[in-house]
């Protein structure tokens, strides 16, 4: 018992002696090299703690956008909000900085709304009545007469029953004749004997063609603009058309089509430099871009390009522009170079431009400011909800105006009573919650 005893002393003594050597040793170590050492370990030890946190951000972003992907392929396409709480209406006022004579209106501006849609008039489903048919249709009369009329049956009345029917568009040759005359006429001559002699010969006289929209074109302008209509008003492409034709027996072929097609456009042309100087002689227009598929020929394969379309709010007037199918900021800065006045556009990049152009205002769009706060709901949803509830006061108050038929003079006066104390109040909040939301 005592040798073992002994050899566990012995063993603790070597542990202790091997302990303050290593100990030493890395006193002495430290000496000479100040300490450098210890401070390497700790600046790695940053670095590496600063490209976890960098890495923890990347990990953070893929998966936000995986989510936005996910909820844009998979997810509800409606931007609708229904706040879950009936009190989201009261503003909460934490943030900001308004004066008390600003607060009151604000609260007015809310309480009317929340009156007129207590009070609005609930519009009843009628039920389907069976309207009579337009008198100015053509009546082909057909008379029935019951079967086994006696001699000695008295007519007392008739019963009318009126059915719409359809006869499909009819195509029609409209053939020219034009008449041609001889005019005879008297001319005098001298023969080798200095001799009169009367000769009488003939001039063609015949009208002058009426003018066609075609040169060397059997196609009239009935015809061209039934194809124009169908094709843009009713969205009809060509070969339908061409299809529906066949059935009536009128064979047209596509190569003719698309002849009459181009030289339409051309006719045209007058008419939509005209349309496209109203619109841009507006003080108030909207702008925006969209995707259209365009046939590549030398890939023989649709291409995805771009059509811009501009629009003078207060004329209700729209002209369409394309160039190559480019969506580029050079585009829209040669289509308004001369324009002066408001331009409401969504968020794109290219239209940023007009924010320093004197004699332009840019506008925002609030249909696109309200998608961003409905993709972030699911990362704040107390901010989101709040800001997507302001905006739907915003609306109704646009609504409100709808259900009046207000005027623009009077939709502009209920704008200013209530939407833009409401508007204020939000554009104070977004200030002070803003730091918020990027912690």
């Amino acid at each position: 018992m005592s040798d073992f005893s002994t050899d566990k002393d012995k063993l603790i003594q070597e542990l202790l002696q091997e302990r303050d050597e290593l100990f030493q040793e890395n006193y002495r170590l430290r000496k000479i090299d100040n300490g450098a050492l210890m401070d390497t370990l700790e600046a790695k030890a940053q670095e590496l703690e600063a490209v976890v946190a960098k890495k923890e951000q990347q990990i953070k972003k893929l998966t936000d956008q995986l989510a936005w992907f996910r909820h844009k392929f998979f997810g509800s396409s409606s931007e609708k909000h229904i706040a879950p709480d009936p009190d989201q209406r009261k503003i909460d006022w934490d943030g900001l900085e308004v004066l008390p004579e600003e607060k009151a209106v604000i609260e007015d501006a809310e309480k009317e709304l929340i009156e007129y849609e207590r009070r609005k008039p609930v519009k009843d489903k009628q039920k389907a009545v069976r309207q009579p048919l337009p008198d100015h249709l053509r009546r082909e009369v057909e008379i029935i007469e019951p079967e086994g009329k006696q001699d000695n049956w008295v007519r007392i009345g008739e019963e009318v029953t009126e059915i719409l029917e359809y006869k499909p568009g009819e195509a029609y040759v409209r053939q020219v004749r034009r008449i041609k005359y001889a005019e005879k006429q008297t001319t005098e001559e001298r023969n080798t004997d200095n001799e009169q002699k009367e000769e009488k010969t003939s001039a063609i006289r015949i009208a002058p063609m009426p003018f066609l929209p075609l040169p060397r074109s059997n196609a009239g302008p009935s015809m061209l603009a039934e194809l124009m209509m169908n094709k843009y008003f009713y969205h009809l492409p060509f070969h339908r058309q061409i299809s529906m034709f066949k059935m009536i027996g009128v064979r047209l072929p596509a190569s003719t089509i698309n002849g009459w097609f181009q030289g339409s456009s051309d006719l045209l042309r007058a008419l939509y430099n005209r349309l496209k100087e109203i619109v841009l002689e507006s003080d108030y227009i909207q702008v925006d871009e969209s995707t259209i598929p365009v046939i590549n020929n030398e890939k023989h394969k649709a291409q995805k390009a771009y059509l811009w379309m501009v629009r003078s709010v207060m004329d209700n007037l729209v002209f369409f522009h394309y160039d190559k199918g480019s969506r580029a900021q050079k585009v829209v800065v040669d289509l308004l170079k001369k324009y002066q006045g408001a331009v409401q556009t969504d968020g794109y990049q290219a239209y940023s431009i007009y924010e320093q152009k004197k004699g332009v205002l840019l506008l925002g769009c609030w249909a696109h400011a309200r998608r961003k706060f409905s993709e972030s709901l699911k990362e704040d949803k107390t901010g989101a909800e709040y800001a997507l509830a302001q905006i739907a006061k915003i609306y109704q108050v646009e609504q409100m105006a709808t259900d009046q038929e207000m005027d623009y003079k009077q939709r502009a006066e209920l704008r200013k009573r209530l939407a833009y104390p409401i508007m204020r109040a939000f554009e104070k909040w977004i200030e002070g919650y803003y730091p918020k939301a990027l912690k």
